[in-house]
């Protein structure tokens, strides 16, 4: 029916505006520093965890009853707690690592991941199992008089307009800044931005809190979507946007989106109509992340490396 077509392409845009938001982060460290943050995922997740420890401890009953002044307050506090997360991650985790072998500090993303999963199961109350997150946003759903109907959550209408807004900023601020031009010339060659008068450190941390704050936002709106968040929502997540970036061309911005959107659509769309329904909704993904690696193994917006002799 039209309306389950409609219905399952609203939820794999909801779920494609989150990856695509998450593995904007991923492609650009690894655009910056050639580093596959495995951890990124995790900076999600504590954004999504200090956004709730805002709302439980900090807001009084007045705001948290009013979701227009909830609302950026959780916002503001998941990006904090993320950025905050992910700026330590740079200074002490990565940067003693910058040239060492490419194996160290991918194993050290890996490490870092698991710690943080830990550390908010150890530390953050209940954390053990699933915790209620508030209604951070109008209430209900509205329905699109499509078919029979297609419900979408006026949280998920959120999502989506967030997500898609902060990925054409930051892609303007990429292009236009003159720290956006500074990332460029990192990406491009450190040795040589340096002798132009650039600190590459400084632009690498600004590469980090750009991305922590994007997870950040993400995990917040993820947990005011589904009600609920865990200390597994990060790993999850962040292999799907890890695939994503790849999928995109990693490095790209515009690739990352586009990829998020493009697994979002195969997970729900697969879910549905592909053989094995839901079981399966994993398996078609990498199926098709396999083969445009076989026939563009730069993904869809990625430029082919050039070897010189």
């Amino acid at each position: 029916m039209l309306s389950t077509l409609l219905s399952q392409i609203v939820n794999g845009l909801v779920l494609g505006s989150l990856i695509g938001l998450i593995a904007l982060g991923y492609t650009m460290v690894y655009g910056i520093i050639q580093l596959i943050n495995f951890a990124h995922g995790e900076i999600f997740m504590v954004g999504a965890y200090g956004g709730l420890a805002m709302f439980t401890y900090l807001l009084p009953t007045f705001i948290q009853q009013q979701w227009y002044l909830a609302l950026p307050l959780l916002l503001i506090a998941g990006a904090a707690v993320a950025v905050t997360v992910a700026v330590l991650m740079e200074r002490f985790a990565y940067r003693p690592l910058r040239n060492a072998p490419r194996l160290a500090p991918l194993i050290t993303a890996l490490g870092v991941s698991v710690a943080l999963q830990e550390a908010v199961r150890v530390f953050y109350p209940g954390a053990t199992a699933a915790i209620p997150f508030p209604n951070i946003f109008v209430p209900g759903t509205l329905i699109i008089p499509i078919g029979d109907g297609v419900p979408i959550k006026y949280s998920g209408m959120l999502l989506i307009v967030v997500s898609l807004a902060l990925a054409v900023g930051l892609q303007l601020f990429i292009e236009r800044s003159r720290m956006g031009r500074a990332m460029r010339a990192t990406a491009q060659d450190r040795d040589v931005a340096r002798l132009m008068g650039i600190d590459p450190d400084r632009v690498i941390v600004l590469t980090f809190v750009l991305g922590g704050a994007l997870a950040g936002i993400g995990g917040v709106l993820y947990g005011g979507y589904l009600n609920n968040i865990n200390i597994d929502m990060g790993f999850q997540n962040g292999i799907f946007a890890f695939t994503a970036a790849v999928l995109g061309g990693i490095g790209s911005i515009r690739g990352a989106v586009v990829g998020g959107l493009a697994i979002g659509l195969i997970k729900s769309l697969g879910g549905q109509y592909l053989p094995g329904g839901s079981a399966y909704d994993y398996v078609w993904i990498f199926v098709v992340l396999i083969a445009v690696l076989v026939f563009r193994p730069q993904g869809f917006f990625g430029e082919t490396e050039r070897v010189r002799a």
